[in-house]
């Protein structure tokens, strides 16, 4: 007997530590960073460290531009960025995300100012971080996640489309006005007037930002970068009159502290709660797509949370705008090489130590080249790819709302807008009932409901039923998931109406029982309950005959004297019946392509005759993944007894050999006839199954032979020998060189399996002992 069922792998390689079939997870990491382990020195220079200063210099002019959009002072970009790189980045959950001012906070800001002023603002953004900070510690970070993505991304692109129609005025010469709809006014007259040097600035910068992506090898340099500075040189060089940055001569002077904001205190709180939940749903939905970017840990959405709490606290108390994770900047973190969450932080620093050494080289740059800048990140926050996605999933009229909202009202009542049309969007949804009537045979009609049966939907299943022609035997199939009374008072009354005129109803309930509870007094309220099994699971003799024992169940209650069902039935004909009906269409397009493909099972699996064992229900697999072999006794006769064309051993070096199967599974059971007849006699000599179950008889000296093992005594006799057949057979499978070879090589594992019929349990068998071990997708098999 062996030692084991699998070889050790090659020097090198991995093997698997998962079950039989499992993909190797046991790769490598690529880094420290990725692995989870602490960052070291090394990965931080080499990574960390040029991945920073990429990610400073696309964020400075987005950062300056956001404080000019925002009607802010300059240089509270610039603290936003730096508070967002340092604050955020040391306490980030997600430790690759970038933090800082964010063009999705600009409408928010700018309204703010506007009625509260720059001071006052700050102060609502630290009470916006406080909040968040709350949210955080309350463990409320996924609960951001469940605001419908078509109400975000119809966010976005509204504030996209407001900062656009703003910053073009800037851009062609003008300034922007307050509103989106005196924007949209103006914009013609501006359009066709007399323009400036700003505007030839503008044009120089919208070059840059649409050619620079498109030439080789130097997409590592930012393109916002770059087109500020061309535009700064051409200026410069051209001795260009144009309204520049403004920044501060002592930029600790500049610094503004916050106050109190006067007015309305319903408006400040509301202010205050706009600010947390923007920049918290847009940071964790930051979060969320960064994750998709690299290997490595995974974003902690809480901890997140309060790391944007944290910052938005910090800037604001320093007189910086709102901040948020973003995109742009983590992404560009990402592709730039970073590891760990030095590179957030050093970014952070390097725009601190530009500021307080290089600002005046800041003040070059012209004002009409960030916002070109903006105008192109705004359109871009209108995604046609986030349209095309939303009309698949039919959430297009939520984007529209909110769109619409954000743009022509403002950002608060857009969401609001957004969300309640989602909400009724789901509620039509989630309690609409289709309703299909169609003639099955002459004087026989089906009628097909599907989905939840409430109130809502009530007058339209009235009307489908009443399609029914009068006199006919009619079948009311149900796939009901919730029926409340309204539904079961519908159908109930339409079925005494129906049959009162002589026809017949008979209700088949598919999924659960609503109607029948409903009818015997006994309602549920809960909508997802455990009902009728599939008819996949359960035997013919339980949903064939489900009917008759239901109404006849009903006639003792009721007093009411039922047909006897249809004689002449046959139950095989009935199943394929419902497969054809039911299970193929769902089931199709995996046989489509396995027809196309062929087969690649990931399992051989051989196993008893019995027909209580069913291989695809206890593995819980579909059409493709398991070759199998049953016969009387799940017996593998020894490849050195002659024998002629064996059916077993033709199967196994077709799947070792053909298939290149991985796993080769035997599993034996419970209340096993072969075991039984093996152990206590009874099999009439000189028959084909007498001659079979010579092949047991190894199995049965390794039962006499482990007599008295402690281990016995809780198992029937045959039900032990099951288990000892099991180990046996699996070294029976090691005479037949093909699997000796595959084995050796580690290519092919052997697993024993014992199946309990009466308590659907599956059990792993040790190959050594015959002990049995319960299944664990941990355990190595």
């Amino acid at each position: 007997m062996i030692n084991t069922r699998r070889a050790t792998a090659p020097e090198g390689e991995h093997a698997s530590t998962g079950p039989p079939g499992s993909p190797d997870t046991s790769g490598k990491k690529e880094s420290a960073g990725e692995s989870g382990r602490p960052s070291t020195l090394s990965t931080v220079l080499r990574r960390d460290v040029p991945a920073s200063l990429v990610v400073m210099l696309i964020a400075i002019p987005l950062s300056l531009g956001i404080a000019a959009a925002s009607g802010a002072p300059m240089i509270s970009g610039l603290i936003a960025a730096v508070v967002g790189a340092v604050v955020a980045g040391a306490l980030a959950g997600a430790p690759l995300q970038v933090s800082g001012p964010a063009a999705g906070l600009t409408v928010i800001v700018a309204g703010m100012i506007a009625e509260y002023g720059w001071a006052a603002t700050t102060f609502i953004t630290l009470l916006g971080g406080a909040i968040q900070l709350v949210l955080g510690i309350t463990r409320m970070g996924r609960a951001a996640l469940s605001l419908s993505p078509a109400v975000v991304h119809g966010m976005l692109a509204g504030i996209g489309a407001v900062i656009a129609l703003s910053q073009i005025h800037v851009v062609l010469g003008g300034q922007a006005q307050s509103s989106v709809l005196a924007n949209l006014r103006d914009l013609p007259g501006q359009i066709v007037g007399h323009h400036d040097a700003a505007f030839g600035i503008g044009i120089v910068t919208f070059a840059v930002l649409l050619v620079w992506p498109r030439i080789p090898k130097v997409s590592l340099i930012p393109a916002p970068l770059v087109a500020v500075a061309v535009a700064t040189a051409v200026s410069i060089g051209f001795g260009l009159t144009v309204p520049r940055v403004d920044l501060p001569e002592n930029v600790l002077s500049g610094l503004t502290l916050p106050t109190l904001p006067s007015g309305n205190l319903g408006g400040i709180i509301i202010a205050a709660f706009t600010i947390a939940a923007v920049a918290s749903v847009e940071s964790l939905l930051s979060a969320v797509a960064v994750d998709k970017l690299h290997t490595g840990p995974r974003a902690n959405l809480d901890k997140e949370l309060v790391a944007q709490g944290a910052a938005n606290m910090a800037s604001g108390a320093l007189g910086g705008l709102p901040v948020t994770g973003v995109i742009v900047r983590s992404s560009t973190n990402v592709a730039a090489g970073a590891k760990t969450r030095a590179s957030a932080i050093l970014h952070g620093v390097w725009i601190a130590l530009f500021v307080l050494f290089l600002g005046s080289t800041l003040e070059l740059i012209p004002m009409a080249a960030l916002a070109a800048v903006l105008v192109l990140t705004g359109v871009r926050l209108v995604s046609l790819a986030h349209m095309r996605e939303l009309w698949r999933h039919r959430e297009f009229p939520v984007y529209v709302v909110t769109f619409a909202g954000v743009v022509f009202l403002d950002l608060v009542k857009g969401v609001l807008l957004g969300i309640a049309v989602a909400l009724l969007l789901a509620l039509w949804r989630l309690t609409r009932a289709t309703v299909e009537v169609a003639e099955d045979a002459a004087d026989q009609w089906r009628v097909v409901v599907r989905g939840s049966l409430i109130f809502l939907g009530v007058a339209n299943l009235v009307k489908e039923l009443r399609r029914v022609p009068e006199g006919k035997q009619v079948v009311l199939e149900l796939h009901v998931d919730f029926m409340d009374h309204a539904g079961y008072e519908a159908i109930h009354d339409w079925r005494s109406g129906y049959e009162r005129t002589g026809g017949t109803v008979r209700v088949d309930e598919v999924h659960d029982t609503w109607y029948q509870r409903a009818h015997l007094g006994k309602p549920e309220q809960n909508k997802s309950l455990p009902g009728q099994l599939p008819r996949w699971f359960a035997p013919w003799s339980y949903w064939q005959n489900m009917h008759a024992d239901d109404e006849q169940a009903e006639a003792s209650t009721t007093g009411t004297i039922i047909p006897e069902p249809r004689p002449g039935a046959d139950p095989m004909m009935l199943g394929m019946h419902e497969f054809q009906r039911r299970s193929a269409p769902l089931v199709r397009p995996f046989l489509s392509e396995l027809a196309e493909r062929g087969q690649k099972p990931s399992q051989f699996f051989v196993t008893c005759a019995d027909s209580r064992v069913v291989p695809n229900l206890i593995t819980s697999s579909g059409p493709g993944d398991l070759f199998t072999t049953r016969n009387v006794g799940n017996l593998v006769p020894r490849n050195d007894i002659p024998s002629i064309g064996s059916s077993v051993g033709a199967s196994i070096e077709f799947a070792v050999e053909a298939l290149e199967v991985p796993n080769i599974v035997v599993c034996g059971h419970s209340h096993c006839g072969a075991m039984k007849a093996s152990l206590h006699g009874g099999v009439r000599e000189g028959t084909h199954l007498a001659s079979w179950l010579r092949h047991a008889e190894p199995s049965l000296a390794r039962y006499h032979a482990c007599e008295g093992d402690s281990h016995d005594d809780d198992m029937a006799p045959e039900d032990r020998l099951s288990v000892l057949n099991v180990v046996q057979q699996l070294d029976n499978l090691m005479t037949y060189p093909s699997v000796r070879e595959a084995v050796e090589e580690g290519r092919l594992t052997l697993v024993g399996l014992y199946f309990d019929i009466s308590d659907a349990r599956v059990h792993v068998v040790d190959p050594q002992t015959g002990r049995l071990s319960p299944v664990d997708p941990a355990t190595v098999l």
